[in-house]
């Protein structure tokens, strides 16, 4: 997103009056590409405070100024240190931007790294990443945080749920044991329901993180149905049960579906079918929220439009820009404005994602929407 898309969208809220400045929420989400190889390594770049890549991940934050965050891919840690450490990271401004204090975190385990005591992937092993629920190089990586200027509500994770337990599911016969197939888990890392008490009432984020559609059906097939899991649960299904035992689907209160789905409505490898029935359902409205950078990095031959484009990925050996990263408000809230971090060549802020390789920030872009509550 350009600065000048960033000044339209804050100017419009200031046009809005006061009380609707008041009540407007800016909601995003980032996969921030904060998850390192070996576990407590991201913990321990954080303590010495010296990343560049951090520095620049944080500077993105604190321009944009979200209120509620959800950020992919930020390694978890039973303690939350990891997400803690960020959280005062961001409270030192970055290269001219103020600082930005969320004193309201939520974290909880996800699957990648735990291991299904299975040899999913046929080598001999059951100890390697590809054995895992959701592949990993050890418990936690590409976690997930939360991250809100208000405090926490009620929260239903669904880090457990069997993929068998779903009906329909799209396992490619015979790719693995019965007894796998039985246990494995639905999430490749969790799907979470996190309300946050805003001060106009509820507002509850559905969150997650679908294992990218490559390298196997398996995977292709697993990251539709890591999506089909919102439509039944925005449906009020009741096939689902959480960590907790609880069993069905959303009910009535205003939601937020957020995160790198590792899905484009019209490009990629993954089955379109679920990002578009997403897309469309009927208690959801699609920003489309859109950057100038993205539509001067198109990738020759894609269909879908390069404004909405949130991931900068290479087109050679590589799918190309995709949109992958969603915000997804319900139908009851008000959108206000919308965008995407990626600004135009010549924009100053084009420092902080670079030109593709070396990654300066993230591959992936952040992306806003600001709503009011109902």
């Amino acid at each position: 997103m350009a600065r000048r898309r960033l000044t339209r969208g804050l100017a419009a809220l200031a046009l809005m009056g006061g009380a609707a400045q008041a009540e407007a929420l800016r909601v995003a989400a980032f996969n921030a590409a904060l998850s390192r190889a070996a576990p407590g390594a991201l913990v321990q770049e954080l303590r010495l405070g010296d990343s560049r890549q951090i520095a620049a991940v944080a500077e993105i934050i604190q321009r944009v100024r979200p209120d509620i965050l959800l950020i992919n891919e930020i390694d978890f840690d039973p303690d939350g240190v990891s997400a803690r450490l960020f959280a005062e990271a961001l409270r030192i401004g970055r290269g001219g931007a103020e600082a930005i204090d969320y004193p309201h975190i939520f974290v909880a385990p996800v699957n990648t790294g735990v291991l299904t005591g299975f040899d999913l992937d046929g080598d001999g092993a059951v100890t390697r990443p590809r054995d895992a629920h959701g592949y990993g190089q050890h418990e936690g990586h590409y976690g997930m945080a939360l991250f809100s200027r208000f405090a926490f509500g009620a929260a239903r994770t669904f880090q457990t749920l069997r993929w068998a337990e779903m009906p329909g599911a799209r396992t490619p016969p015979g790719r693995y044991a019965p007894e796998a197939a039985a246990a494995l888990r639905l999430s490749s890392k969790s799907h979470w329901d996190v309300a946050v008490e805003t001060p106009a009432g509820p507002l509850h984020v559905l969150a997650s993180h679908p294992t990218p559609p490559v390298f196997e059906p398996a995977n292709v097939a697993r990251n539709a149905d890591e999506i089909r899991f919102w439509v039944d649960y925005l449906n009020g299904a009741d096939w689902m049960v959480d960590d907790a035992g609880r069993r069905g689907g959303a009910n009535g209160a205003p939601v937020v579906v957020l995160g790198d789905l590792n899905a484009d409505p019209a490009d990629g490898d993954g089955r379109d079918g679920a990002i578009r029935a997403l897309l469309a359902h009927p208690r959801l409205q699609d920003p489309a929220p859109g950057s100038e950078g993205g539509a001067a990095a198109a990738t020759p031959g894609h269909r879908g439009d390069p404004e909405r484009d949130t991931a900068d990925w290479r087109e050679d050996g590589g799918p190309g820009n995709l949109r992958v990263d969603y915000v997804l408000p319900s139908r009851d809230l008000r959108v206000l404005g919308a965008g995407v971090f990626w600004p135009a060549p010549g924009d100053p802020l084009r420092r902080l994602v670079g030109e593709g390789a070396p990654v300066r920030s993230s591959d992936h872009r952040l992306v806003w929407v600001d709503v009011t509550p109902p």
